[in-house]
């Protein structure tokens, strides 16, 4: 996984507040409004962001063992860049959805459903949420929450082909998102407005479909010098 991979889900990640204001702006604001009153509320936004971001890194690690063991075909077929081709292409489609022009992204959240149906019940047993081992478990089992933007770049970390390496990855998209939630958690009514406002949504959504554009242009320049064959050999 290169060092622009990384770099581009982060960038996913941090730009990706317009959905997770959508996504879990809700579920901060009754998780805010449940701190103790005589508390500070970072240790408590702290707390459940880690455990969120701890489950993505999980998350990331199984889907890059799987796609390291899809790579043992690579010398019958380029596997890792097709896997690479596929997540390039799901950033364009994100970034899409992103900028407000195409939302089929959130059909991916159906994938996760059954074993969100599983863990949801347990999310009931750390409520209230006046406690900070309280605020991580809970962020433990919403990181598991079915979202689209998730699942778009668990398909980067799939791609590259290691357990270290998607971990690594959805770490990365995991931090970019911890600005936007903290601000949400921290500044509720004063950011909502900001993130909603279609310029900025329009202009986040195009660069992370310009980050998606650019790894297909690379995989394309990838097959067209090497072949099908030589691409095997090239590193995505």
């Amino acid at each position: 996984m290169s060092e622009f991979s990384i770099f581009a889900v982060f960038m996913v990640g941090l730009l990706g507040g317009v959905h997770c204001l959508g996504m879990c702006g809700s579920i901060v604001g009754v998780f805010t409004s449940q701190v103790p009153q005589q508390h500070a509320r970072w240790p408590f936004h702290l707390a459940y962001s880690s455990g969120r971001i701890a489950s993505y890194a999980i998350a990331g690690a199984l889907v890059g063992a799987v796609g390291q063991a899809g790579l043992l075909m690579r010398d019958a077929v380029p596997v890792q860049h097709l896997l690479f081709a596929l997540s390039s292409l799901m950033l364009v489609l994100l970034g899409l959805y992103l900028a407000g022009v195409w939302g089929a992204v959130r059909r991916l959240e159906q994938l996760g459903s059954g074993l969100w149906k599983r863990l949801q019940p347990y999310t009931t047993r750390l409520l209230p949420v006046n406690t900070v081992p309280r605020a991580l478990g809970l962020g433990v089992l919403w990181g598991w929450l079915p979202c689209g933007l998730v699942y778009s770049v668990l398909l980067t970390a799939l791609a590259s082909g290691d357990a270290m390496q998607g971990g690594l990855t959805m770490l990365a998209f995991g931090l970019g998102t911890l600005p936007n939630l903290l601000a949400i958690g921290m500044f509720w009514e004063s950011v909502r407005g900001w993130v909603q406002s279609p310029r900025v949504r329009l202009a986040a959504g195009m660069l992370v479909a310009g980050f998606g554009v650019y790894g297909l242009i690379k995989v394309s320049y990838t097959f067209y010098v090497h072949g099908w064959t030589g691409a095997c050999h090239v590193a995505a």
